[in-house]
């Protein structure tokens, strides 16, 4: 029986102004970090970033959500391998990173690992489900070397 691919296959769509931008290969660690929170799984990713009015539009579209939001995850499958999406809104992760004081690329970390654990199935609908979530993130962030992105 053939076991499933462990590689990682990231696409990274820059359909905005690249300055300021992390690169490529600050996406794909981020998103490799994400994926062996419980034990290496491949995957097949694409990651896109937006300017606001395309965020707004799937935002609204797929979530009924008429704003631009920071990230959006579209899962495909995550069982053997994660495929899916994330659309991440360039304007307003930068807004955000300035109003909460925080390095942009800090921020461009959280919300990826945030929307790979989304790809792989984990929510924070429920109170339970976000605390395990949030302890996901955490320590994958610490593991790249960045703070708890929940601390005041």
């Amino acid at each position: 029986m053939n076991q499933p691919s462990r590689r990682l296959n990231l696409s990274v769509q820059y359909a905005c102004n690249r300055e300021g931008l992390p690169c490529r290969d600050d996406f794909r660690a981020w998103a490799r970090a994400a994926l062996s929170v419980d034990g290496m799984k491949g995957g097949q990713v694409t990651i896109r970033l937006v300017e606001a009015d395309e965020g707004q539009e799937l935002n609204r579209d797929y979530r009924g959500k008429d704003y631009a939001t920071n990230v959006l995850s579209f899962p495909y499958e995550y069982e053997p391998v994660v495929m899916g999406d994330l659309v991440i809104c360039h304007a307003v992760v930068a807004r955000e990173a300035a109003e909460q004081g925080k390095p942009l690329a800090a921020h461009y970390a959280h919300l990826v690992v945030h929307g790979m654990l989304h790809l792989q199935g984990y929510d924070h609908e429920e109170e339970a489900a976000a605390e395990h979530m949030e302890a996901r993130e955490r320590d994958i962030l610490a593991g790249l070397g960045y703070p708890d992105p929940y601390a005041a």
